[in-house]
């Protein structure tokens, strides 16, 4: 009989998204279940990945009593269930999850730390948030760090003493990179594209966005919000718009006017300025990343940014800034150009050198997705997240 993996994230969108593909290659090993909170995608998963779900109302907000009563929750789950691991990646989700497991005596509890909410925080938040993840690794027994830079904010800021070890290069599922290649995009059969249909592919989608050949065109994915550094990036795209016209921006992602709002004009100036090519949230990002020259990804905090990855792979070289995950994926000067973060003056310097030196630019887009396919191949990530795991039963301990 397998044993039992319990897989937990705060929301389902993280299981459909975060791990996509990881429970069903998991489940040949471990009988696999899915909990997390009901968006409308749980019933996807449980479909897509071959493993039974369980709903439990979780949320990110900070309630004491709803989340006393969901702890309460997870604990006779997990006494019922009586599962041999429970795996949590969130941060609200892993907090009471692991805190669950512990007073169902579950046996391990993996706490993958994905991003440091507190290092964006200040005052009295800042101390919850910390008090938060100490809270979570005292109740996880094994505690890993998506990248080295977790790894190093985790020992420096004393939130644990357990042993942290980054699983392979890092990064919680890795990338598929067949699915994220200029191939896939271009494909309409089983036949294997050309290069030649990949270069038709990409001047297609380039017209449709009303690019020129002579435009040299970034794109940036994700939440459109200052603390991706979308204000220091519209500063820029301003000033080259009149200086440098052919440099272009796709812009794909959704504001959040309410939680995170641009400064003055930003917002309405990426919807409606000619240099930018605003096309909203999209669920294949694949086609812009083809039509693309590179990624420009100004953020202020991550733990280990999916679409910085999924660029590499689809061949793109990336301007990002010097914080956790981005500094790992992008190795400055051969595959992309690492700057300073908050830094508008760095930020436009990067942009007119992409501009300028395209020779340069040209080498380290050979070397972009050879990087990616080397250090983070899906199957890879899995496989070595699944030898973490199998450590764990006795008859590997004991050897």
């Amino acid at each position: 009989m397998k044993k039992k993996l319990i897989r937990v994230t705060t929301s389902d969108i993280s299981l459909d998204t975060l791990i996509k593909g990881q429970l069903h290659f998991m489940n040949q090993h471990y009988e696999v279940v899915g909990l997390s909170n009901n968006t409308g995608r749980l019933m996807n998963v449980a479909e897509r990945e071959g493993v039974r779900v369980i709903e439990v109302p979780m949320h990110r907000e900070i309630s004491l009593g709803a989340d006393l009563k969901c702890l309460w929750k997870l604990s006779k789950i997990f006494k019922r269930e009586r599962p041999f691991i429970v795996h949590a990646n969130t941060p609200k989700g892993s907090l009471l999850a692991m805190m669950a497991g512990k007073l169902a005596c579950v046996p391990h509890r993996i706490y993958t730390v994905t991003g440091l909410r507190y290092q964006g925080a200040q005052g009295m938040l800042r101390w919850i948030l910390m008090t938060m993840e100490r809270i979570t690794c005292f109740c996880a027994t094994k505690v890993i760090p998506e990248g080295n830079g977790v790894k190093k904010a985790l020992e420096h800021d004393h939130i644990t003493k357990k042993p942290l070890k980054v699983v392979l290069n890092g990064n919680i599922n890795g990338i598929d990179t067949e699915y994220f290649s200029a191939e896939s995009v271009a494909r309409v059969d089983e036949t294997q594209p050309t290069p030649t249909d990949v270069a038709n592919k990409r001047a297609a989608i380039r017209e449709s966005q009303g690019l020129s050949a002579d435009d040299f065109t970034f794109v940036f994915v994700g939440r459109i919000v200052g603390d991706k550094g979308m204000n220091e990036l519209a500063a820029c795209m301003r000033k080259l718009q009149t200086d440098q016209p052919q440099c272009k921006l796709i812009l794909v992602g959704t504001f959040e006017t309410e939680l995170d709002p641009l400064n003055d004009g930003n917002e309405e100036f990426f919807k409606t300025a000619p240099s930018v090519k605003y096309v909203g949230y999209q669920t294949d990002v694949r086609p812009y990343l083809l039509a693309a020259d590179a990624l420009v990804f100004p953020s202020y905090r991550e733990g280990f940014p999916n679409v910085v990855m999924q660029a590499g792979a689809m061949g793109l070289p990336s301007i990002v800034t010097d914080i956790n995950g981005c500094n790992e994926i992008v190795v400055d000067g051969t595959n992309g150009k690492i700057i300073p973060p908050k830094d508008e003056t760095a930020l436009l310097a990067a942009i007119e050198v992409f501009l300028k030196e395209r020779d340069a630019v040209a080498k380290m887009a050979v070397m972009a997705r050879p990087m990616i396919q080397q250090r983070y191949e899906q199957e890879k990530v899995w496989q070595a997240l699944l030898a973490e795991y199998k450590a764990l039963e006795p008859t590997n301990q004991n050897r």
